[in-house]
């Protein structure tokens, strides 16, 4: 990959991407396991902290696509990593001086969420907006990479920080990636194209321009325009096949992990036993795998074809986690094929994540990369609370086991829709 290497602002997008990725996977374990182990919450209450922080991919993101359109990728994330480290600065405080509750819990992981969106879908249109449309899967790889190696180091690390260190260092600690984030992301030179429109009809962007916006924006104009820019991103993946079936797909996919998470959270300490550093090591397996499907999609499409690499390493991936419900016990030999479901799921999630997001943005123009990554967010993730909430019903309900095993059994039906679709029939080239 020297071509990419050799640009400078994609290494900083590269490290303040990693930075921030570790900085999301301390966190999403860090905030559970607080209020598993420190708070003692039910399976319900679990349930809503997880719905409340992926609450922002069903309400925010769809905006998050206009925003990224009309503003640059770069502004976006380092003011998302400035709102993140905020939030778990705040956690740290009020777990310091003893106020740290469920309620303090919600309102962070909201926060954390909502910046989350706005820079997942920024750093998905600054790639594009960096790199040339020859380079994005080699550039995807790389990028969701350093995710897996975020996948690596930041379960387990959240793990022993909950288990070894107070909640406020643990919080604390979550926040300084953000904050090394924002220093690589902020140093990016490449002044990127962005559109304007949603603004000024036809780009403008002149000191009148932007008194009448002010004017405009009191008659509800601003407004109008800013629904009719999310339609367009709307539209357009609506319109077509491949875009219509990833959102579907991702739907599936997302409620479904959502729900199996919760029972997952719940199951391995209180089932199996195991300690928050150990539940950190098991998630951490992911990462490893991860980092292979990474590598592996830099090549398998182009030599098997889009389509059969993305149902058979979707059927792979999700089908393994079938496997999780079937454990018994705290032993060594139930961490170890933990760790191996986890690494099998990581390697063919990771699969197939980079190949669905090179499929997005070879189809989809500049223009819209934003709108159609923040539709595709809001489609797939936005289905996430719904499915945070079903797992803690159904744990609270039949217990975490059997819940797992029903909502593992449903992450399948993802898979099933790739197979009946267009996408199922991408050969080697995407056109």
């Amino acid at each position: 990959m020297p071509s990419l290497l050799t640009n400078s602002d994609f290494r900083r997008l590269w490290a303040g991407q990693t930075a921030s990725q570790l900085g999301e996977h301390t966190s999403l374990v860090i905030l559970p396991l607080v209020a598993v182990l420190t708070l003692h919450v039910g399976a319900e209450q679990l349930g809503v902290l997880r719905a409340v922080g992926q609450a922002p991919q069903l309400l925010l993101a769809l905006f998050a696509g206009v925003w990224v359109d009309r503003w640059r990728s770069r502004t976006v994330m380092v003011l998302a990593d400035c709102g993140r480290a905020l939030a778990l600065g705040a956690a740290a405080m009020a777990a310091h001086l003893g106020g740290l509750g469920l309620p303090t819990l919600l309102i962070v992981a909201f926060a954390v969420g909502a910046m989350s969106v706005f820079f997942d879908v920024a750093y998905q249109a600054g790639l594009v907006r960096l790199v040339r449309r020859d380079q994005l899967v080699r550039g995807n790889s790389a990028i969701e990479g350093s995710r897996s190696a975020a996948q690596i180091g930041g379960p387990a690390l959240g793990g022993a920080l909950v288990s070894l260190l107070s909640a406020p260092l643990a919080a604390a600690s979550a926040a300084l990636f953000f904050v090394v984030s924002f220093g690589s992301i902020a140093a990016i030179r490449h002044r990127e194209a962005v559109d304007r429109r949603a603004a000024r009809p036809g780009g403008a962007d002149s000191r009148a321009a932007r008194r009448q916006d002010a004017d405009d924006r009191h008659r509800g104009v601003v407004d109008r325009r800013v629904r009719g820019r999310i339609r367009e991103g709307v539209r357009f993946v609506a319109g077509d096949a491949l875009l219509r079936t990833v959102c579907l797909a991702s739907a599936a996919f997302q409620l479904s992990l959502a729900a199996a998470m919760t029972a997952y959270l719940l199951f391995l300490p209180r089932d199996l036993h195991l300690s928050g550093a150990a539940v950190g090591l098991a998630l951490a397996a992911t990462g490893p795998g991860a980092l292979a499907g990474s590598l592996l999609a830099a090549r398998l499409p182009e030599r098997f074809g889009y389509g059969v690499v993305l149902v058979t390493a979707a059927t792979v991936g999700d089908g393994v986690l079938l496997c999780v419900p079937l454990l018994h016990g705290g032993s060594t030999a139930t961490l170890v094929a933990l760790a191996g479901i986890n690494l099998v799921f990581g390697a063919f999630g990771q699969l197939v994540n980079v190949t669905i997001m090179a499929v997005r943005q070879t189809v989809t123009p500049d223009d819209l990369q934003g709108r159609v990554a923040a539709t595709i967010t809001f489609a797939g993730m936005g289905m996430t609370p719904f499915g945070s909430l079903l797992g803690g019903y159904l744990a609270d309900a039949w217990g975490a086991r059997a819940a797992l095993a029903v909502t593992a059994a449903g992450m399948l039906l993802s898979p099933l829709l790739m197979a009946l679709s267009p996408l199922a029939r991408l050969g080697r080239k995407i056109t």
